[in-house]
């Protein structure tokens, strides 16, 4: 029997960019990523339960406690941390690139923490984004949707596993992780 801290593994439910909610299998976190198709901010919401699975019925009443601030689809906008008190950050101040030569698919951030985290596009086998720490290379988290061929039942089959050490985090990991999806969906 495995006795180690369960990762929280997140069911994306759409796999959508910009639409989608971010459960944790085992209830103990709800995410909301949505962006109203007049704007260009995408919004993040910690949800309080699971509302994916009863979305038509709950009314929707949060504050986002990210607001992704993307000037349009072929730039990066600004991030801003409810908790900080609406202070906006370039994107591309909080995720800066990790070489000059480097594609823009290998981007880091600091997080809240004072730790640097690198985001990379398929680096590790079976992963399409993959969080690492540290000279070690240590996994953080990572994000993976369903390849077409394989076939779920009454779940999407898109996750994103955080592991237990870094859940405080999980706000950071998702917003930063929207982001690089963003980057990687227009080329920039």
């Amino acid at each position: 029997m495995y006795s180690g801290p369960l990762p929280y593994i997140f069911e994306d439910r759409t796999g959508q960019l910009y639409g989608s909610d971010f459960d944790d299998m085992y209830d103990r976190l709800f995410y909301r990523v949505a962006r109203d198709p007049h704007q260009t901010s995408t919004m993040i919401y910690d949800m309080g339960r699971r509302a994916s699975r009863h979305r038509d019925s709950l009314p929707f009443q949060r504050s986002p406690i990210v607001i992704l601030d993307f000037e349009n689809d072929y730039s990066l906008g600004k991030i801003c941390y409810a908790r900080n008190n609406d202070a906006s950050i370039p994107m591309n101040r909080y995720l800066k690139k990790t070489s000059i030569f480097g594609g823009s698919l290998s981007r880091k951030f600091t997080g809240s923490d004072g730790r640097e985290y690198r985001w990379s596009y398929r680096s590790m086998r079976g992963q399409e984004w993959t969080c690492m720490t540290g000279p070690e290379n240590f996994i953080v988290a990572h994000f993976d949707l369903k390849p077409a061929d394989v076939q779920v039942y009454d779940v999407s089959g898109n996750t994103l596993t955080i592991f237990e050490q870094f859940i405080p985090l999980s706000v950071e990991i998702l917003a930063s992780l929207t982001i690089m999806r963003h980057i990687a969906l227009h080329n920039l």
